[in-house]
Order: structure tokens, then C-alpha cells, then sequence
């Protein structure tokens, strides 16, 4: 994903949106209930304030009795200490059960992303998943910890309120009561047009969050392009973007909080005209006319406070639904437990190993009518053979050594380990068989030990196996670190050269004594005198386990017993090296990097990749596949 993922008009409703974090709210939902409900009982006691301002007018006060008065506001003191005390306790019932809420919340996403498919991972920007995970829940433990408890609070305030005041005079109430149906309809157009700009706020942080990890994880490419001043034009403009979002926010609020503060005190204002008028008229005490009044400015925080609960909720419900978009992204899936074919059991002759049968494979997101990218992939790799990969760059070489590890699935045809189906494996188990380097090798913000041991997958490895794996990959550079394997190596290893970060993931790559190893080019960043030393203890290894390895240099190509060569999504031709180099003009001209017209003849065809000059293979697919 490379831009905003911004949604159209939010159909949905904020109520079904909020409702979907219940699971995570069950298991806390007493102690938050128990705070909505002190929370309701510390704000129904203001609205006793009115009634004993009305007790002292209509009594101390207009009797002259100064002790009656200091008893007054002794009971107003009392109401306020009490009300205080409440609100603090509902803040200490409420805080430790919804971090645990947001704790869970970050925990499943997180587990959720670490089992997302690899082509998810393809589309989505790393901060809009980092925003989800940040701002998104933050969010929502706002909302819960506040507007969802004084959405509740609040109204029954407002209800208890308006009874009151009804009781205290009806008519008066009643004038109270006429910015009622406005006020609801000015709450349901605000509603849906702050959905739309919130959401589109969150977006561009995501946005904004992927340019600045970007900029962070490529600074030496910023830096060594003097590109700084682009990244900073493309950091304000998108600054300016998310501040002009936000300011479309500040003024739909400030909108709809004005007219929730005016309507409101125009109604106090024509309650107070006409309670004065029935005072003098000798209709209604004033005492009666100061609790009414104090009633209803007791009652304008909450009203007011609707408009800003409706946005904050409004704002959890667009967290909500950016937060459930990945959760509902569908993991990668179990297609089996049990294969047909037990690993190890007899499958008839030739079926061990690693076999591709017929493999075929696009990307999920690519026309159903396109060309695959690999296109009836016959391979057979025989139990203890390295066999090389080799092609032109762009013809599906890293894509193939994916599928084994089912990074990515077979649209077609099935991949065996010992005649066993892949797609029938436990994930677990596949990938405890089959370990991997890949070309670009990326280490952990952890020891150089625990990102070599990694490669273990959950197996009890040993300083001994560490070492061994350290020492075949000619990474003895580690001993000499400031503290040796325990040395941390910092963000994506750069602390590091690109030599040694390749030698570790190569290190990662054996230290299990995998029964399958799949290397993607893994000694294209040593010099021609480690690569030497790797390649001479990589051979020991290799004898011992089934090796499929990507080479682009005739040195790596050396390791292998046999080489494949993929051209235009299909396997053109198999054979030795030495089989390759005499009679498949593509091959001669891909080791030796020379014009193919210098090769063994002249002529073109398919089965060459139409590299001018190049002449069809002698060697066809099923001559070398098993031989």
C-alpha cells in the first residue's frame, strides 16, 4: 500500500462500529459498570445544590437566621467534598482495567499482523499498520474511559435534571424543553460529516507515519542523494494536508459546540424572563426561581458536552473500524493437518526430496486472466542435492524459493517435501524443515546470538551449534565484537556491514540443521575471499541436507549438483554446469555476462528467453528434471 487508505461515506453506524470491542470490555465490564454508576451518583449530587440554595432563600435567608445560613453551606461544602471523592474513585475504577483492554487490544493485532499473509504485507504501509497500533488504540481507551461513561452520565443527568425541573415549576420546564428536537437534529448532521473527516484524518496520520519511518530507516540513502529537502517537502505537504483535515474538524466542532452553548442559554434566558414575571406576580418564590435556575445551569455542562462526547466517539468508531480492517483480514490459512503422504513413509522411487509439480503462480492481486509470473514449474530436487536457480532478473527465481516456505501460495499444481503436500502441512512444521536466507538479509534490534539463533525455530540449540553455525558462514567477526554474541546490533543491523549482516542470516540459515534449505543468492555481498572460505564450509553442510540456491555467479552455481534455469516463468533447461555452459546459449550468456552472440551458435526461440543470438537449449526440461 503505498497511499491513503481512505474509505468512502462511512455507512456504517458508530453504535455497531463501538459495539465490536464488547469482547474485549466483558471481562472488565463490573469495574467499569461500578464507575459508570459512581460516576452518575457524584453528578446527580450537583443537582442537590439547587435544592439547598433554594431551602436557604426561601428559609435562613429570608428569616434573618445567620445560623441556618452557615448550616447551608456547611451541606453545600459537604455535597461538593463528597461529589470530588466520587469522581476520583470512579478515575482509579476505571484506569487499570482499560489499559489492560488497550494492552490486549495491541497484543491480538500484533499477533494477528505476525500471521497476515505476505501479500498483505505487500500492500499495506508499515505506518498505517503503526498508526492502528498507536493513535487508533489510544483512542478508543479515551473513548471507553470517558465520552462511553459520560455519554451515560450525562444523560441521566439531563433526565433526573428536567424532572426536577418540571417539578419545581412545569412551565418553565417546559420552555426548557423546546431546543430538545433541534438540538437532535443538529447532533444526527454533525454526526455524519465529523465520520467523514475523522476518518480521513487517521488515514493521512498513517500516511504521515510511513514517510517518517522511511525517512528514519533510509537516512544514508537521504543523505548520500542530498534528497533531505525532498523528504522535508514531502513531510510538510503532507503536514499540511493532516493540518487542514484537522482544522475542517476544529471548525465542524466549534460549529456544532456554538450552537449547542446558544440554543440552550436562549432557552434559560426566556425561562428566566418569564420566572421573573411570575416572582413579581407573586406566582413563584424566589427561591423556587433561584433552584430552577441553578437547575438548569447545572445543567448546561452536560448538554454542552454532547457535541464534543459525539465527536470523541465518533472518532473511536473510525479507530474501531481502521482497527477491525486488519483484524478481519483472514490469516494465513491451515489447509490440512495431515498430509496424504506421511514425511518420511514410502512413496515409490524418485519421490523424496523436493518436488514441484506443475507449479503455477500470479499474485492475489493480479487479473484472473493475466499471464502467471510462474507457469508449469517441474522441478524434482533429490534427497541430499543442491540444485541452483538460475535466470534473468524479474524471471519469478526469489518468488519459486518463497512458495516453499508458503510466504506466498501455489495458484496451481502443489510443491512435496518427500512426497508430502505442502499445502497439507502445518505451517509450524513446514517451516521447522525448511529453513531460508534471503538476498536481502534483515536482522532484529537484538544480540548477534539471538538473531542467528532465530533459525532454530523453537528447537534447543546450544553455544556450540551457534558457533559452528557462525564458523561455517565465516562470521568469526562476532568474537571480536565488545561483547561477543551478545553484542546488540541495533535497528535493522546497520550498525553492521553488508557482508557481515549476510554472513549472519546465512548463519541464521544453518545453525537448525535444516532437512531443507532454500538460499536466495546468499553470498552476493562478500568479497571473492570470504566468499571462498563461506562456500568451502557451506559444501559440508550441503551434503548433508536437500538445497535449493538462487546463484547469479558462476562461483555459487559451483556449490550445486545440478542448475535449473528459469526463463519466462518456466523451467527452460536443467543439467550440470559444465552441461548448461555447452549447450544453452541463455545460460552461457547469464555466467558469463559476454554478448550471447559469441556463444555456440546463433539462432533464437523460445526456449531461450529471446535473448538475441541465442540458440534453443539442447537440453529440454524433461531430459535434465531427473536425470
Amino acid at each position: 500500500m503505498t497511499g491513503t487508505r481512505t474509505s468512502p461515506a462511512p455507512k456504517r453506524s458508530a453504535i455497531r462500529a463501538l459495539l465490536r470491542l464488547w469482547p474485549y470490555v466483558r471481562p472488565v465490564r463490573t469495574r467499569w459498570a461500578s464507575a459508570a454508576i459512581v460516576a452518575i451518583v457524584a453528578s446527580c449530587l450537583s443537582l442537590l445544590f439547587p435544592l439547598v440554595l433554594k431551602w436557604m432563600v426561601d428559609g435562613p435567608i429570608a428569616e434573618g437566621d445567620p445560623g441556618g445560613v452557615w448550616l447551608g453551606a456547611g451541606a453545600l461544602l459537604g455535597l461538593g467534598i463528597v461529589e470530588a471523592l466520587l469522581f476520583g474513585f470512579r478515575r482509579w475504577l476505571v484506569a487499570r482495567p482499560l489499559a489492560s483492554v488497550e494492552a490486549q487490544l495491541r497484543a491480538d493485532l500484533f499477533r494477528h499482523v505476525q500471521r497476515l499473509p505476505v501479500a498483505f504485507h505487500d500492500k499495506w504501509a508499515s505506518g498505517q499498520l503503526l498508526s492502528r497500533g498507536t493513535t487508533d488504540l489510544m483512542l478508543i481507551r479515551m473513548f471507553l474511559a470517558f465520552p462511553l461513561t459520560f455519554l451515560i452520565v450525562n444523560g441521566t443527568t439531563i433526565l433526573v435534571g428536567f424532572v426536577i425541573l418540571l417539578m419545581q415549576e412545569w412551565s418553565l420546564g417546559l420552555v426548557l424543553m423546546l431546543p430538545v428536537v433541534p438540538l437532535i437534529v443538529l447532533c444526527a448532521l454533525f454526526e455524519v460529516k465529523y465520520a467523514l473527516v475523522s476518518r480521513k484524518a487517521q488515514d493521512q496520520v498513517g500516511d504521515l507515519t510511513t514517510v517518517v519511518e522511511e525517512s528514519v530507516l533510509g537516512i544514508r540513502i537521504i543523505k548520500g542523494f542530498g534528497r533531505h529537502r525532498a523528504q522535508a517537502t514531502a513531510f510538510r505537504e503532507l503536514s499540511l494536508r493532516l493540518r487542514g483535515t484537522e482544522l475542517h474538524k476544529a471548525r465542524l466542532l466549534a460549529g456544532v459546540l456554538g450552537l449547542m452553548t446558544v440554543i440552550p442559554e436562549l432557552a434559560i434566558g426566556a425561562a428566566l424572563v418569564l420566572g421573573t414575571i411570575q416572582v413579581a406576580d407573586g406566582g413563584l418564590s424566589a427561591g423556587t426561581l433561584v433552584a430552577f435556575l441553578s437547575t438548569a445551569l447545572a445543567l448546561r455542562w452536560p448538554v454542552e458536552s454532547l457535541g464534543f462526547l459525539l465527536a470523541m466517539c465518533q472518532e473511536a468508531a473510525t479507530a474501531t473500524d481502521r482497527y477491525f480492517e486488519v483484524m478481519d483480514v483472514a490469516e494465513e490459512t491451515e489447509e490440512g493437518e495431515e498430509g496424504e503422504v506421511r514425511l518420511g513413509e514410502k512413496t515409490g522411487a524418485g519421490a523424496g526430496g523436493l518436488r514441484f509439480e506443475g507449479v503455477e503462480f500470479r499474485y492475489p492481486d493480479a487479473p484472473a486472466d493475466s499471464v502467471p509470473l510462474l507457469n508449469g514449474i517441474d522441478l524434482h530436487i533429490r534427497p541430499g542435492e543442491t540444485l541452483a536457480l538460475v535466470g534473468a532478473t524479474g524471471s519469478g527465481k526469489t518468488t519459486l524459493t518463497a512458495l516453499v516456505p508458503r510466504l506466498h501460495e501455489v495458484t496451481g499444481g502443489r510443491i512435496t517435501l518427500d512426497g508430502r503436500d505442502i499445502a497439507a502441512m502445518p505451517r509450524e512444521e513446514l517451516r521447522s524443515l525448511v529453513s531460508v536466507a534471503f538476498e536481502e538479509p534483515t536482522l532484529f534490534s537484538t544480540s548477534v546470538g539471538d538473531n542467528v539463533l532465530m533459525g532454530a525455530g523453537g528447537t534447543d540449540v546450544g553455544d556450540d551449534e551457534l558457533r559452528r553455525a557462525l564458523g561455517i558462514a565465516q562470521a568469526d567477526f562476532v568474537h571480536r565484537l565488545p561483547e561477543g554474541a551478545d553484542t546488540e546490533v541495533g535497528e535493522q543491523g546497520l550498525s553492521l556491514s553488508g557482508g557481515q549482516r549476510q554472513r549472519l542470516a546465512l548463519a541464521r540459515a544453518v545453525v537448525g540443521s535444516p532437512r531443507f534449505l532454500v538460499l536466495d543468492d546468499p553470498l552476493s555481498a562478500l568479497d571473492v575471499h570470504t566468499e571462498a572460505l563461506v562456500e568451502a564450509a557451506l559444501r559440508r553442510v550441503l551434503d548433508d541436507t536437500t538445497a535449493l540456491v538462487v546463484a547469479h555467479r558462476p562461483s555459487t552455481v559451483m556449490l550445486a549438483d545440478r542448475v535449473a534455469l528459469l526463463s519466462g516463468g518456466r523451467v527452460a533447461a536443467v543439467g550440470t554446469h559444465h552441461e548448461l555452459l555447452r549447450d544453452n546459449a541463455e545460460y552461457a550468456w547469464l555466467m558469463s555476462g559476454a554478448d550471447a552472440s559469441t556463444g555456440a551458435g546463433a539462432g533464437a526461440g523460445a526456449e531461450t528467453g529471446g535473448i538475441p543470438g541465442a540458440r534453443p537449449t539442447g537440453k529440454s526440461l524433461h531430459e535434465g528434471a531427473d536425470a
